[in-house]
């Protein structure tokens, strides 16, 4: 039977991974054992950021909201308890939007809110 060499398949596995650490300090970017785990945690750390980025994006929007709220006299959890009893189902990133960009709409939205909050 034939002796089966897996050189290629290695070499192709490892450069995979040194091309993914390119650009890393000393090591990391040259030896495939450091590469690989820099590589490793730099995956988990854009893996966590993925989720933390909408959680930043969610407080953002929430403190959008808070801030128009505020200037139509209103707060924020009465202006979400008012928009839930009045059927109106906007998610905070489009109330965020429509607080920026119209505020004319946005108090008319404030005033449904206080008819039923």
């Amino acid at each position: 039977m034939a002796r089966v060499k897996g050189a290629l398949a290695t070499r192709k596995r490892r450069n995979k991974i040194l091309k993914q650490a390119k650009g890393y300090w000393g090591g990391k970017s040259r030896l495939f054992k450091t590469a690989k785990e820099a590589v490793w945690k730099s995956l988990q750390y854009a893996y966590i950021s993925r989720r933390l980025k909408k959680r930043d994006f969610r407080r953002l929007w929430i403190t959008r909201i808070s801030a128009a709220c505020k200037n139509n006299g209103m707060n924020y959890s009465t202006f979400i308890y008012g928009l839930k009893k009045a059927d109106i189902s906007l998610n905070r990133k489009m109330l965020s939007e429509i607080a920026i960009h119209d505020a004319a709409g946005f108090a008319l939205l404030v005033e449904k809110a206080k008819a039923h909050a």
